[in-house]
């Protein structure tokens, strides 16, 4: 086997992710742990995880199911509410295994009724975050109704991001998983306190792709999937080597019946091949050699972790992808659902 059929990367991490609960982890977490060594897990449950104790009681459930000796760290994240207490960041601050705060606004995505109505509700909040040095977890849409859904991006930055990096100098802040050119010209602008998550799917699809033919309901995300001049900035972004973009799938999970409906739900289950189409995408563009920083480094960096002592090695072999996986007793879909995929992690059963 030739090294362009072959690449090994440090053990790389998944810097946004929702694994869901209960029976849910029985399928959530071997996907993820199978390869990842860290994971930012999102707090958006029901009830929200709004204390560092909820937080704690979850990363324990979520540790039951990793696959063994995989060493999985999952890295938990509180939910920023109206009233969320001060007090609680400086608890999560001297908790290694809690590491940051998630800024919903309020109904923006799933289970995000009780996130933020109004940003100078939680000024007491982030202003201890900024002291103590908490990194802000953004998912960067306005809500307002008379706002175009594919400007929601754009608004939240001039609107609510720009100002609070005015007000809170010293605020760490993460665009999750960002979708346009506004968001990467944005974060190329600012100062190395300000960084950006970049998931496969919004690299693979633009909205032609959700849309053209028939609605295709499991592409359907949020923040939504834009034209291909955003693509095409999310890739240069990627492939760039710039420390400031690095992993996060944000694979979200949803029962299909959920998503089959007349109001299906937003998001898209990746991590059963996340790292392997992250490789085929950079394969793609022959860029192999910037994986591991996009991958393994950049969020290490960026969230003062270490970098991981493990390798992965991955091979370039075809296999298909499944077409369901279930939650509990009901299906989810998952990305590229009975498609090929011409990268596998190496050793790894077949799928």
């Amino acid at each position: 086997m030739t090294a362009a059929e072959l690449v090994t990367i440090t053990k790389p991490d998944d810097w946004h992710l929702h694994l869901r609960d209960e029976i849910a982890l029985q399928t959530t977490v071997p996907a993820t742990s199978r390869v990842f060594g860290r994971a930012i897990v999102m707090p958006n449950l029901r009830p929200p995880v709004t204390s560092v104790e909820m937080a704690l009681n979850y990363r324990s459930r979520i540790l039951k199911h990793e696959i063994p000796d995989s060493n999985f760290n999952p890295l938990m994240t509180l939910f920023l509410t109206d009233n969320l207490d001060p007090n609680e960041i400086v608890s999560l601050s001297n908790e290694e295994s809690v590491v940051a705060v998630k800024y919903y606004p309020a109904g923006a995505t799933t289970n995000s009724d009780t996130g933020v109505t109004n940003i100078k509700n939680v000024y007491p909040a982030i202003e201890k975050m900024a002291e103590l040095g908490v990194p802000l977890l953004l998912h960067g849409e306005v809500t307002e109704n008379q706002i175009d859904i594919f400007d929601r991006e754009k608004v939240f930055i001039e609107t609510i991001l720009a100002p609070l990096i005015e007000r809170y100098p010293d605020l760490k802040v993460i665009l999750e998983h960002i979708t346009t050119k506004d968001s990467v010209e944005f974060i190329e602008s600012q100062s190395s306190r300000i960084a950006g998550t970049i998931t496969i799917h919004h690299l693979l699809y633009n909205r032609n792709d959700m849309l053209v033919g028939g609605i295709k309901p499991h592409l359907y995300c949020l923040p939504v999937l834009k034209r291909n001049i955003h693509q095409s900035s999310l890739i240069r972004a990627a492939l760039g080597g710039n420390p400031k973009f690095f992993l996060g799938t944000d694979s979200a999970p949803h029962a299909r019946p959920e998503k089959e409906t007349s109001c299906g739900c937003a998001g898209i289950f990746s991590s059963p091949a996340a790292i392997e189409l992250y490789t085929q995408f950079f394969a793609e563009h022959n860029s192999l050699s910037r994986l591991e920083g996009f991958a393994s480094f950049f969020g290490a960096d960026f969230y003062g972790q270490p970098r991981n002592k493990e390798k992965i090695t991955l091979e370039r072999k075809s296999w298909r992808m499944p077409e369901q996986y279930q939650l509990g007793d009901v299906p989810t879909i998952p990305i590229m659902a009975g498609e090929i995929v011409n990268w596998q992690l190496k050793d790894s059963a077949e799928k």
